[in-house]
């Protein structure tokens, strides 16, 4: 096992990936550590091992790269093996969406309701205070008035996604973000949390929302183009539209020098009403039926659609898969989503991966086989009840109430 790594008790089933358990705290093992051979009992603090050189006794270059691994992998931090990601093969490209909750700066925008995510020393004045007043929703009033949203805290979340990204070994090559404030936010967490993994500028275009969330990408791959905001519009809900997201749509040319064109979505919530997000899928397969045949397509996101409305309604058999690749649908063992309702006890893919390819002879692009996952390899991400963890800008735990998904594509090999 890797330097670093604890063992952990063979006497207990090892959980699947994503799957809660009351025991998952005996199984961490650092991040970046191989899976080991359960049939070979876990050497004693001291004892010899076969594997050291001769007379028990390691070189001395050999002990400097031993501690070098041990540093690295206690900066990685700790997850459960199963769902530790190895990078893509040469030639493959890695899809991720990322929904990473509430990523505001500590300033106040004017025009936009962010009023809830500033410092705690701005937040004194009788005018900040009447308009948190004002708020219904109790929780959210208490936010207002109590968050202390400072520099600290941007810091500490901004790590902290950084180090689940890190997930898919050498970073993935597009990711859809949702819950952003602005650009900038992409390009910090860029620039000062994954300067080595080499993403270009944010690709981010402020829309409606009155809160202010938007989404964006980051990408190792060249924009071609220029990205476009679609808004979303709905005739019978107009009072609505201000808690809505537009899709955002941008092209990247693939490594064999073909267009891959994807789109970063977040649905209408699910309080709204489902006619909403049937909108936002009919606009969604217009602009995918728009886009030119040569171009391989993909849609990542938020899309808001739980489990029990996609059952009751037939809103994903209706409006997705007729025309996408849902990633999951092929199958992720022991998944269970990547969102948890635990009023209703309720597991959910809120978040989706769809993958359109090139049509006809175009299709030179596919989704390789099981490369479908639930990153959730990080202890900072699994709630005690085996739940994604919220960020916490008291205690300073969690990452997000969502688990971001990954899916590689890659060339379609010729007969």
């Amino acid at each position: 096992i890797a330097a670093g790594c604890r063992c952990y008790d063979p006497s207990i089933a090892f959980p699947t990936a994503g799957a809660p358990s009351p025991a998952r705290s005996r199984y961490r093992i650092a991040a970046g550590c191989r899976s080991y051979d359960p049939n070979v009992a876990c050497p004693t603090a001291g004892a010899p091992s076969p594997a050291r050189s001769n007379q028990g006794r390691m070189p001395l270059l050999q002990k400097k790269l031993l501690v070098l691994a041990s540093v690295l992998v206690t900066l990685a931090g700790c997850g459960e093996v199963t769902s530790i990601s190895a990078g893509p093969p040469p030639g493959a490209v890695t899809i991720m969406t990322f929904n990473v909750e509430n990523l505001f700066d500590t300033e106040d925008d004017i025009g936009k309701d962010d009023k809830a995510y500033l410092p705690l020393v701005v937040k004194q004045g009788a005018e900040h205070i009447k308009a948190c007043q004002e708020i219904e929703v109790e929780s959210w009033r208490d936010e207002c008035l109590e968050l202390d949203w400072n520099d600290d805290v941007l810091r500490h979340k901004l790590m902290a996604l950084a180090e689940t990204i890190r997930q898919v070994d050498g970073g993935p090559d597009i990711i859809a973000f949702q819950e952003v404030e602005k650009a900038a936010l992409l390009d910090r967490l860029s620039k000062e949390y994954l300067a080595d993994l080499g993403y270009g500028p944010a690709i981010l275009i402020e829309g409606q929302d009155l809160r202010g969330i938007d989404v964006g990408f980051l990408s190792k791959l060249p924009l071609v183009g220029s990205p476009t905001l679609h808004a979303l519009h709905f005739a019978d809900f107009p009072e609505r539209e201000a808690d809505t997201r537009g899709i955002l749509e941008a092209t990247f040319r693939l490594p064999d020098g073909s267009l891959l064109t994807g789109f970063a979505v977040h649905f209408p919530a699910p309080f709204h009403p489902t006619a909403m997000r049937i909108a936002a899928y009919r606009l969604l397969n217009e602009l995918r039926q728009a886009v030119p045949d040569e171009h391989s397509v993909f849609a990542a996101g938020d899309f808001n659609t739980v489990s029990t409305e996609a059952e009751a309604t037939g809103i994903l058999d209706q409006w997705v898969r007729p025309g996408w690749t849902i990633a999951h649908d092929a199958g992720c063992l022991g998944c269970r989503g990547s969102y948890y309702y635990a009023r209703d006890d309720n597991w959910s893919y809120l978040d989706m991966i769809l993958w359109s390819p090139a049509r006809g002879e175009n299709a030179t692009w596919t989704i390789r086989a099981d490369s479908f996952r639930v990153l959730n390899a990080t202890a900072a991400q699994i709630s005690a009840t085996g739940a994604p963890a919220r960020f916490s800008a008291t205690t300073f735990t969690g990452v997000s109430d969502h688990w971001p998904l990954a899916v590689t594509l890659e060339p379609v090999q010729k007969q």
